[in-house]
């Protein structure tokens, strides 16, 4: 039986990897930080089959203590300060977790493997993937984005995921690590958080259908994103894994859409007009925008044989599905 460490367990990306790996047969540990951590009893609940351990990417000895302990066959690194918009509040602790957080796991994996240039066999070592981001990016230097397009990431998120795709790919060819990096684009799902711009336009509309609140206070709509279904996007993970030769894929469905776009598909669900209930606040506008972003997949078809599944309107469609049911039963709790 396979074995897989998956940091970020807690997050969207975790639950729908866990999800995939154990339904093939994998046994799978998730990384938390602390024992206090309020999503593990949801991840002892919902997933009973998860294996708990307590580690921190801030700690390299606790990383070293778990790859140990686990003697994961793969490790995939989802952790990470994820939201862009709380990296420009706390640029140090996003380039901490996100960025050297790679570093301090790879570096566990060396150590404890023996990894040492041309004497390390990578076969038979531990593989490691790196969730790289669309964000790296940032101001682009060509349309669409693919491996091969330059960086120019535009928030500290972007910046410190730069430094962990670089350091994944230094250590893959100094270390002959098992390295790899998915660079995805916005891949998105009803488990989705709901300080993100998505979640935060389907609940919206949720609630106002629902006479919950009035209006959606929004930021930049006007900026165009390629969006895809989290549970498409871990499977080319996976895929990634088992390939002969680590390597870097941009994963994305080849689309781009305004978020305006998103909105007014939303609120059509619930069968009501977006701009007659969003307005745009400055407060959340970012310092620097990222205006377009779209993938290239072709290296994924083309090597891995991935594609994506669910439409740009149907993953919307569930969102606001799940989320007017996940209200309705709030309210109807409430009364």
């Amino acid at each position: 039986m396979p074995r897989a460490l998956i940091t970020g367990i807690t997050g969207q990306d975790g639950s729908y990897l866990s999800e995939h790996l154990l339904a093939n047969g994998y046994e799978v540990y998730g990384l938390i930080r602390g024992q206090n951590n309020p999503k593990r009893q949801h991840i002892e609940r919902t997933w009973p089959d998860i294996k708990i351990v307590e580690g921190d990417l801030l700690d390299q000895a606790s990383l070293m203590n778990v790859i140990q302990k686990v003697k994961p066959d793969e490790v995939y690194n989802l952790a990470a300060i994820s939201f862009v918009a709380l990296s420009w509040n706390q640029p140090e602790l996003t380039g901490e977790i996100t960025g050297l957080g790679a570093l301090r796991l790879l570096e566990a994996i060396r150590l404890t493997t023996g990894a040492s240039g041309s004497r390390a066999n990578s076969a038979a070592g531990i593989k490691f993937y790196q969730a790289s981001s669309s964000e790296m990016f940032g101001k682009v230097r060509e349309t669409p984005q693919s491996e091969q397009t330059p960086f120019h990431p535009r928030s500290p998120y972007g910046v410190a995921k730069a430094y962990a795709h670089y350091i994944t790919v230094n250590y893959r060819e100094s270390y002959n690590i098992h390295a790899c990096s998915g660079i995805l684009f916005n891949h998105e799902s009803p488990r989705r958080g709901p300080e993100f711009v998505t979640r935060k336009i389907t609940i919206g509309a949720a609630r106002i259908k629902l006479g919950l609140q009035k209006e959606l206070l929004m930021g930049n709509l006007d900026t165009r994103r390629d969006w895809g279904f989290a549970g498409d996007y871990v499977k080319a993970m996976h895929l990634m894994m088992q390939a002969d030769k680590a390597d870097d894929y941009v994963i994305g469905t080849g689309e781009a859409h305004q978020g305006k776009e998103f909105a007014r598909i939303a609120f059509e669900r619930v069968g009501l007009n977006a701009e007659d209930y969003i307005k745009t606040d400055p407060q959340f506008m970012r310092p620097a925008e990222v205006d377009l972003l779209i993938a290239d997949p072709t290296k994924a078809r083309d090597e891995l044989g991935w594609k994506p599944e669910v439409s740009f309107q149907r993953l919307i469609e569930m969102m606001v599905d799940h989320d007017l049911e996940a209200e309705a039963r709030l309210q109807a709790a409430a009364v």
